[in-house]
């Protein structure tokens, strides 16, 4: 793969660059509700040297009734103060899933106008893997401040959505499991009805990574976005169940040179919930 500070590193990189003074790494493991799994508890046990964690439930807006949705600005900004993260700094995203959560974080710093930010290919597997260097201490946290510009293109509300999806404008595609996208498997979330946005593709997360979990070169990503019907000169939506793994595709979409992508933030836990909201089933 190529490295690009702006998208994707790999370990290599970040094994060169570990010791860069502006450098801040962030663990942004998330596991799902039902995985019963602790992502602070396994950071805490081990990380790679120097990283801080990152807690998608923590920097998010508790106002919503919606699981993470993206916190208010200052939230944000004081969350990441607070962490030692701010103006200057390159930082790498990683989580213990190779590639899953860490895509989220990754598009939360984009929408908050941060270019240098990349996630790491393979994630925290691949680093250990390789038998590379993990640590259990606390980092050094020196205030740093952040300079927010808010990209609101980047980021899509249901209103916008339904009209998308009406207007048959955008190509909205769908990161969920092919049985949830069917509507053949119950929704995690109880209360949500089964099925997909009418006219949406189905572009499971998991079918544009390699067996190691990192992320397909640019003739894969392509061709797994073509297989599944994406006409890649529209611009694009991307969403799942809550918004995490939508930020894959939305990586994968930049890793091609696409940038006329956004992520509905909502995303089903929202649309399956709206009585009002059509909702399609099978396979398209």
């Amino acid at each position: 793969m190529q490295d690009d500070p702006k998208t994707l590193v790999s370990t290599e990189w970040l094994a060169a660059h570990l010791k860069d003074p502006d450098l801040r790494i962030l663990d942004g493991s998330w596991h799902m509700p039902a995985s019963g799994r602790d992502a602070k508890s396994e950071f805490d046990a081990a990380h790679i040297p120097g990283a801080r964690f990152f807690d998608i439930e923590d920097i998010s807006d508790h106002r919503s009734d919606l699981p993470h949705m993206m916190p208010p600005v200052e939230k944000f900004m004081s969350r990441l103060r607070a962490m030692g993260v701010g103006d200057g700094h390159q930082v790498v995203i990683y989580d213990a899933a190779g590639l899953f959560s860490a895509a989220r974080v990754w598009w939360m710093f984009k929408l908050m106008g941060q270019n240098n930010v990349a996630v790491l290919d393979g994630g925290l597997p691949k680093w250990q893997s390789e038998g590379r260097e993990i640590e259990d201490l606390p980092p050094v946290i020196r205030d740093r401040h952040m300079t927010v510009r808010v990209q609101n293109h980047l980021v899509r509300d249901v209103t916008q959505v339904s009209s998308a999806a009406k207007l048959g404008d955008h190509e909205i595609i769908d990161a969920r499991a092919a049985t949830r996208f069917r509507g053949d498997a119950d929704e995690p979330r109880a209360g949500l009805r089964a099925g997909h946005i009418p006219g949406s593709k189905n572009v499971p997360f998991t079918t544009l990574l390699n067996d190691d979990a990192t992320l397909k070169d640019a003739d894969g990503i392509r061709a797994t976005f073509e297989a599944a019907g994406v006409d890649l000169t529209k611009s694009a939506i991307t969403t799942c169940g809550s918004g995490v793994t939508a930020a894959v595709l939305s990586l994968a979409l930049e890793r091609i040179g696409k940038t006329d992508h956004s992520l509905y933030d909502g995303s089903w836990t929202e649309w399956g919930a709206f009585p009002t909201l059509p909702v399609a089933t099978g396979e398209n």
